[in-house]
């Protein structure tokens, strides 16, 4: 089956004002998920200029609009979303959409109306932000969901105290309410293991984002043909005000598949420099990757 074709990139001059407007927001006091999501998407689709990105935020403006005003408990909230959003307006996912890069694209989820779970997710949270819930995200194992009501289950850690005072919800599947027993299977499904009052946490934006930009790193890593995608992710991740020192790492490593030997040796050379203070094998081992990287120039 021939799977599509990735959107063709901004320019090298729009790539750099999206980065650059990527760090201000995401080192902001207050970060805007959509925008951040937009500004990734830009950073993907040469084709996304700033009308479009101005179109994204006004659907979801509009999306809000037509939510009843202020339904009520958090349960109301949850069916007023899934009747909206998961039954009128057909948001939803499917196993196909793991195979697209604009499944983890907001501004192509919008339109499709399909994506990963975390991107739905951020339709459902942004729409509902927009018209006052008390909405939050939920990154459960392998699967993203939506919370909605309290978060003081959390003081106890009480996971029957987590699941009685909030409602989740499943926006891959249409906006589906989650039984206690809904989320167990979800986690149980995606890594065997129970679950647990920490996994209930709400994700902060930037978290949300960081694990948008992973699951793109994700999808190019399978294909090694759009290596430019993975690099792109990993640039922007190291955007992000807290990020793991791997990833500068795996960006060298990138560059070698990429060819660029002198470039990414460089990178492990420095790489190897920070994890020396902790661990001088591992250290050693990245000179030599360095090394070799530098051999095949010859």
């Amino acid at each position: 089956m021939r799977h599509p074709r990735p959107p063709r990139p901004p320019s090298p001059e729009r790539s750099a004002e999206l980065r650059r407007r990527f760090a201000e927001e995401a080192r902001s006091e207050r970060p805007d998920l959509a925008t951040l999501c937009l500004l990734v998407g830009a950073e993907a689709d040469g084709t996304l200029d700033e009308a479009g990105l101005d179109a994204a935020q006004v659907e979801l403006d509009r999306l809000a609009g037509q939510l009843p005003f202020r339904p009520g408990t958090p349960r109301a909230w949850a069916v007023a979303l899934r009747d909206l959003l998961g039954e009128r307006y057909g948001f939803h996912g499917v196993a196909a959409d793991y195979q697209r890069l604009e499944s983890s694209l907001l501004h192509e989820v919008l339109r499709r109306r399909r994506g990963l779970p975390i991107l739905l997710s951020v339709v459902w949270l942004e729409v509902a932000r927009r018209a006052g819930a008390p909405v939050y995200g939920v990154a459960l194992p392998g699967h993203f969901v939506v919370g909605l009501g309290t978060e003081s289950g959390q003081e106890s850690g009480s996971l029957s105290g987590s699941l009685e005072e909030r409602v989740l919800v499943d926006p891959f599947d249409g906006g589906r309410v989650l039984s206690g027993q809904d989320a167990e299977v979800l986690v149980a499904g995606a890594t065997g293991a129970e679950l647990r009052a920490s996994m209930l946490e709400p994700a902060a934006p930037l978290d949300v984002v960081a694990r948008v930009l992973n699951n793109i790193r994700a999808w190019a890593a399978r294909r090694p043909e759009q290596s430019a995608v993975g690099l792109w992710a990993i640039d922007l991740a190291l955007l992000l005000p807290a990020h793991a020192a791997r990833l500068r790492y795996e960006r060298a490593r990138l560059l070698v598949q990429r060819g660029e030997f002198a470039a990414g040796a460089g990178e492990l050379e420095a790489y190897a420099e920070v994890v020396g203070a902790v661990d001088q094998a591992v250290a050693e081992e990245v000179r030599g990757e360095a090394r070799a990287a530098r051999a095949m120039l010859n």
